[in-house]
């Protein structure tokens, strides 16, 4: 009887030499002639035990890692294909703690199925959603979503049911779905994961927007430095064809959606949605002004929903099981779950999906086990580059969209970076200005010169020749931030103060460099 194994064939996994492990496991099985079946599923997001290899069990699958190709063969001696106990050994992956505390529902599937395998997919709820959104008027599925609480995962938290009632009431005889895959966040993992890992509930969401709104053609803007995302969506997308879950009859529905793969060419800018539009048009990515909005007049000039990997991908359950069912998860206006990404100095890195009302503080040590350095933690960055720094006094803040507000901060794309005590804050808020003065699109003037004279104010302050000229330049500095945030044309150049003010106004004694410090 051949005994099913699991090697996961997630970017992460693969940096770590699953495919060499991979590998391994094949010609040791046939060197002794026991038969298996080997699936590259996705990860389960531990990446510390990252090559997770896992054995199908009449108990489950257990889980071995990390495994490296020379521990392989004695995988084998301890006869791990029946669950035997080893060095590595990890017992029922299901019950390991960090797995067995989520709520995965957006990620439902992730590294138990073939990610390319649309049997897999069907097997595991796939595709429920579609058929009861088939069955549905384009009014009732945007009433589901909207009912449901969905809020766009991309950062901004609209409403996702409000934009596609606007694109459904917009006249066109042409609308369009936009996927942004442009995940450019430093700390920030979950999309590629969902794309790498789960490409066809993607694909399904994005279907069921588009019979939502009455598009009939949609566009994934994967950014360039995700390959693997990118083939594997292509292949999905193939498959789905051929099966007739996309293209111009929709499971003999007589509706028509087709979609495509477009590479970004890395500017982070253009994971703002109208420079977005601008680039998948074949032009410079730089921020359109707002009227009009792209529901109105997106692509081509066309309504146009835009949505992030995340938001699109937690529709199919939402449609299978009701909105009912997805907003008892959460709080306030926050409802359902959102995938947490840890990383940066931090023990245990990976993904967490938790319902909305979490603590910052659970999930840094719950989960993360602190940092991995075992210094304390000083600092964390919460929402990409463009997020606020968090001091140990903020960590009790419950993950939800206006309890962060209330405190300064944002959730953004959920993507949590641990600094220990060595960090040099100074340092991090001129990084902020630095990455905007390289990233800006150019088209206004606080962000694209406010960036540069911040980077130059920040290093004044630091070199701090006397009181008055360090106090002159901090005031100087809070007054740039000020026109920034009041007068950028789009969220690069409004938001790039907040991790500069937070640093500011937490860590202050990081600011009091040069000659401040020999006086003290």
């Amino acid at each position: 009887m051949s005994i099913t194994i699991y090697v996961p064939r997630d970017s992460t996994a693969l940096a770590l030499g699953a495919n060499e492990v991979a590998a391994a496991i094949v010609a040791e099985a046939a060197r002794r002639g026991q038969e298996i079946t080997l699936v590259r599923n996705g990860s389960r997001g531990m990446f510390w035990l990252e090559p997770l290899v896992e054995v199908a069990t009449a108990a489950g699958r257990i889980g071995y890692g990390p495994v490296e190709p020379d521990d392989v063969a004695g995988l084998f001696d301890a006869d791990f294909l029946a669950g035997g106990q080893h060095r590595l050994a990890l017992g029922l992956v299901d019950e390991i703690p960090y797995l067995k505390k989520q709520e995965r529902l957006t990620f439902a599937r992730v590294g138990i199925t073939d990610p390319l395998s649309l049997d897999d997919y069907l097997a595991h709820e796939g595709y429920q959603g579609l058929q009861k959104a088939l069955a549905m008027q384009s009014a009732d599925i945007v009433q589901e979503v909207l009912e449901s609480g969905l809020r766009g995962r991309g950062g901004a938290a609209f409403p996702t049911g409000i934009k596609w009632k606007t694109v459904l009431g917009a006249q066109s005889a042409q609308k369009y779905i936009v996927c942004n895959a442009d995940e450019g966040d430093s700390g920030t993992f979950s999309d590629r994961m969902v794309m790498e890992d789960d490409p066809f509930v993607l694909i399904e969401g994005m279907t069921i927007a588009a019979l939502a709104v009455g598009a009939t053609r949609g566009y994934i803007y994967v950014r360039s430095e995700y390959p693997h995302a990118i083939a594997a969506l292509e292949q999905a997308i193939g498959t789905a064809g051929e099966r007739n879950y996309l293209g111009e009859n929709i499971l003999g529905s007589g509706r028509a959606f087709h979609l495509e793969v477009r590479k970004g060419a890395g500017a982070y800018i253009c994971g703002e949605e109208t420079a977005l539009l601008e680039s998948l048009e074949g032009k410079r990515g730089v921020v359109r002004a707002k009227p009009p909005l792209p529901a109105i007049e997106g692509l081509f000039g066309k309504p146009t929903v835009i949505n992030n990997v995340i938001s699109l991908a937690s529709v199919p359950i939402i449609l299978a099981r009701g909105a009912a069912f997805y907003k008892n998860y959460g709080m306030g206006r926050s409802l359902g779950t959102l995938p947490m990404q840890l990383a940066g100095n931090v023990k245990y890195g990976g993904l967490v999906e938790k319902a909305f009302g979490v603590t910052l503080r659970e999930l840094l040590f719950d989960f993360g086990g602190g940092t991995a350095s075992g210094k304390p933690i000083r600092a964390v960055q919460v929402g990409g580059p463009l997020g606020p720094y968090l001091p140990e006094s903020l960590f009790d803040t419950k993950l939800d969209y206006e309890a962060f507000a209330a405190v300064g901060g944002m959730l953004g794309h959920g993507g949590i970076v641990v600094f220990d005590d060595s960090v040099d804050m100074a340092r991090q808020a001129r990084y902020a200005m630095e990455f905007c003065a390289v990233e800006s699109c150019g088209k206004c003037t606080p962000c694209r010169i406010g960036s540069t004279r911040g980077v130059e104010v920040i290093d004044k302050i630091v070199a701090g020749q006397t009181q008055q000229i360090h106090l002159q330049q901090i005031h100087l500095l809070r007054d740039l931030c000020d026109t920034m945030v009041n007068g950028s044309l789009c969220a690069m150049g409004s938001m790039t103060p907040l991790p500069v003010l937070s640093a500011l106004d937490h860590f202050p004694e990081d600011f009091a460099g040069g000659t401040l410090d020999k006086a003290a």
